[in-house]
Formats: structure tokens, C-alpha cells, sequence
């Protein structure tokens, strides 16, 4: 699992990964470096090189480590730039936060479209990578509403253009037995970049209190070092064909293809989900008001729930191969919901702080790589990219509508009885969607792999 970065080069030499070698059907002993596919290769072999998780994937989580670094630094101090430094109110920065959650929704379907149909994945990512760099530039001259919104909606259409492509490069780079755990080791490196965002916006800030401006800089720096490093170290990974040697292309890629009914009720259930998933900084703000937390500490709050995430994204990878990724995935909004419950107790102290920041960090490792998991087993693989940002779009769409309506909901009611009201939601929607997911009558198991529809 732990590569050089030779060993990445080489990635991007080679078409085929040791992972997604031919499986011989001999199984006759052979030397234990031989690879799988070689003539004799024992079942010993084979599992082994199944259980590798791809340097290509490994690539990637290094361009999304330094991405996030970049993006989390920034996310991290900008609910109190915009309510403190700015002076906006909490339905500004709510339609603020709606957009960083939702705008990427408008791109995320064009972009898997243009990966599924030019057989580009990787260019795509790297337009969406390099755009949101060009984003942080303007965060260095924003001092207004209009302004901070045009640079957030520019920041969140590149997320949009590069997160379904590279998804998809992650799933045509691994074994389908292998899937949940790439996709939590690519998450468990973005994690820790988004665990150091905001550790390093918070030095930032306790060394230089109104250093909100040398936080943009640094972000800026790391964003760049993203897309150099996507550029140079990870290759156009066509997806291959399902049970198809040598990497065979693909059928072309059809509207129809997005038609299979379980992605369709993966849409459903994401799009219940994504209406009562507020933005963290909600979550945070009410944590902060509660404990009367100093300003220069809120990036701390990002730090701990990213924490967590890097703790379990391997481990509930690992669940999701074994026990089932539509489980995983609604396990995960459990923690949501006891992350609401917590933020909503009128008891302050460092326990319920820690907890609550813990259930959002398991929140997004049951949820974040799984959905995609999902996704990409509900399409052919004509169709994965496009298959991924369909379920991506439904949940940035309902997330920015959550953003803003709790924004308003906040205005309105108070901080701790809007909580109580999403809440509240989120407790009936569980069941239903599990229902939806895994109980109904005729449904396909999660683990059953999308056909090939020609």
C-alpha cells in the first residue's frame, strides 16, 4: 500500500496495473513476485495482488491531500471572516455557504459526460484543479458580498469539473473486490490534507491575529502544488471493461446506460440525505457560541472533525467491501444524526465538543467515497463518470439547499431549535432510506456490479 514515488512513475508508464493484470485460471504455484496472470501464479498471488491498493490511487490522494490543504484552510476561517471580519449576517454567509456546498452541482454532470465520452478523465480533473487554483488568487482582493460570492462559485465549479473524473480514475485503477478500500485510503490522504488545512490556518492566525490575508497566500501555494503534481505523476487511466483482459475499452457511452433502477433509488436517497446535511461551519458556529470558544481556535473544530475522518476512512472501507456500501452509507447519516443531537443539548463542556466533532468525522467516512462506490457499481462502466456525478449533483443541489434554508431557518427560530427541526428530519429519513437502499421488494444487492449495456 505504501509506494515510492518511483514506484508512482513507473504508474504512469504502464497501462495496466499489477492490480488489474489478467487473472490466470491456472493455479499452479509460481514465485511470489510473479505477477498475477503469470502462467502458474498460486491463489496466494492473486489475492495479494487484489489486496494492493493502486499507485495511481495513491497519486491521486496525494493531489487531493494538497488540494484540500488549500480549500480547508480557507473553509476554515471563512464563517468568522465573512460574520466577524466582514460583518455579513448569518443569511449572507448561509447563501454563502449554499453555494461552496451546491454550485459545483451545475458542472458535475457536463464534466462526467466529458470524461465518459472523450475518454479524458484526467484532463477534465486537471481543468477543474487548475480553475479552483485560479480561485484562490481572487480570495487575495474579495472584501465584499459580491465578490467573495464570485470567488466561491468560481472555487466550487472546479470541485464540480474534477471530483467525478477523478473518481473515476480511482475505480478504473482498482479491483472491484478492492473498491471500498481505494476509495478510503484516496480519502484517508485527502483527509489528512484537510486536517492540516485548517491546523495551519489556526498557526497562521495565533502568530498573526488578523492574518487572514497570509492564509490565502499559503492556500494559494498548495493549490498549485495539486495541479503540478496531478500533471506529472498520474496517468489517463481509461476504464476497462467489466471481466475484459488487457484494459479493453468500453461500449460508447448512452444515455441509457444512467437508466439502471438502482441508481435511480441511490439518487432518491441521496437527494433525502443532502436536504437536512447543513454545512459543517453551522455546526461549528453553534459549538463556538455554545462554549464561547476565542476566534483564533474555530479552525481547531475543522481539524478534529477531519481528524476522525482520517481515522476511519480506511476502516469503513474495509466494512463497505465486506458488509455492503448502502449499509456503510446509512450507518454514516446515524452519525449525522448524533451529531445534530449533540449540537443541540443545552450542555457545554469538552466531552460533548470532542464527541460531536468525532460523529461528523465517522459522517463523512461512511459517506463521502461510499456514495461514489456506489454510484460507480450502479452504472456500466461506459457510464461511471457520469454514473458518479449524477449522485455527486443530487447531493451538492440539496446541500446548498440546506445551507440556505438553515441560514434562514437560524434567523429565524434561533440556533439550537433549528438544529433540533434538522434533527428532528433526519431521524425519519433514516429508516426510509434504508428501506429504500435495502429493504425493498426486488431491489439488487449493493455488491452486484452494474452490466455492460452495449
Amino acid at each position: 500500500m505504501y509506494l515510492s514515488f518511483s514506484d508512482l512513475r513507473k504508474a504512469k508508464q504502464q497501462p495496466v496495473d499489477e492490480a488489474e493484470a489478467p487473472v490466470a485460471s491456472d493455479g499452479a504455484d509460481a514465485p511470489a513476485d510473479a505477477p498475477a496472470g503469470t502462467p502458474g501464479a498460486s491463489a496466494k498471488t492473486v489475492r495479494v495482488a487484489s489486496a494492493r491498493v493502486s499507485s495511481v490511487v495513491i497519486a491521486l490522494g496525494i493531489v487531493s491531500m494538497f488540494t484540500d490543504i488549500s480549500s480547508e484552510a480557507t473553509a476554515a476561517i471563512l464563517p468568522l471572516y465573512i460574520t466577524g471580519v466582514i460583518g455579513l449576517s448569518t443569511v449572507a454567509y448561509g447563501f454563502i455557504d449554499g453555494l461552496y456546498q451546491g454550485v459545483s452541482a451545475v458542472v458535475r454532470i457536463a464534466a462526467g459526460y466529458a470524461a465518459d465520452r472523450g475518454d479524458q478523465p484526467k484532463w477534465v480533473a486537471m481543468f477543474g484543479y487548475g480553475i479552483s487554483a485560479i480561485a484562490r488568487v481572487g480570495l487575495l482582493f474579495a472584501t465584499g458580498f459580491a465578490a467573495l460570492t464570485a470567488v466561491v462559485v468560481v472555487d466550487r465549479l472546479g470541485k464540480g469539473a474534477r471530483t467525478a473524473p477523478r473518481d473515476a480514475l480511482i475505480t478504473a485503477s482498482s479491483e472491484p473486490s478492492n473498491l471500498g478500500r481505494s476509495f478510503g485510503v484516496h480519502r484517508m490522504l485527502d483527509t489528512v490534507g484537510a486536517a492540516v488545512g485548517p491546523l495551519l490556518a489556526f498557526v497562521i492566525l495565533l502568530f498573526i491575529p488578523d492574518g487572514y490575508t497570509t492564509v490565502f497566500v499559503v492556500s494559494l501555494a498548495f493549490a498549485v502544488l495539486g495541479v503540478i503534481v496531478l500533471g506529472i505523476l498520474v496517468p489517463n487511466k481509461r476504464p476497462r471493461a467489466e471481466g475484459a483482459a488487457g484494459g479493453t475499452p468500453p461500449a460508447p457511452f448512452r444515455w441509457k446506460h444512467l437508466r439502471d433502477p438502482r441508481l435511480t433509488r441511490l439518487l432518491v436517497v441521496a437527494a433525502l440525505f443532502g436536504t437536512v446535511t447543513i454545512g459543517d461551519g453551522f455546526v461549528y458556529l453553534v459549538l463556538q457560541s455554545r462554549g464561547a470558544f476565542a476566534a483564533e481556535w474555530f479552525p481547531l473544530f475543522y481539524v478534529g472533525t477531519n481528524i476522525a475522518f482520517l481515522a476511519l476512512a480506511v476502516p469503513f472501507g474495509r466494512l463497505a467491501d465486506r458488509f455492503g456500501s448502502a449499509r456503510i452509507f446509512v450507518i454514516g447519516h446515524v452519525a449525522l444524526l448524533g451529531t445534530y443531537v449533540l449540537a443541540a443539548v443545552p450542555v457545554n463542556g469538552a466531552l460533548i465538543t470532542i464527541s460531536c466533532l468525532v460523529l461528523l468525522g465517522a459522517f463523512y467516512a461512511a459517506t463521502d467515497g461510499i456514495l461514489a462506490a456506489l454510484a460507480s457499481r450502479c452504472t456500466p462502466v461506459a457510464a461511471r463518470a457520469s454514473g458518479i456525478a449524477a449522485a455527486q449533483t443530487v447531493v451538492a443541489v440539496t446541500r446548498l439547499i440546506a445551507s440556505v434554508g438553515f441560514g434562514l431557518l437560524w434567523f429565524a427560530i434561533g440556533r439550537a431549535e433549528a438544529v433540533v427541526v434538522v434533527a428532528v428530519i433526519l431521524a425519519v429519513i433514516i429508516p426510509l432510506a434504508a428501506w429504500l437502499l435495502l429493504g425493498a421488494k426486488g431491489r439488487s444487492r449493493d455488491e452486484g456490479r452494474a452490466e455492460t449495456v452495449e
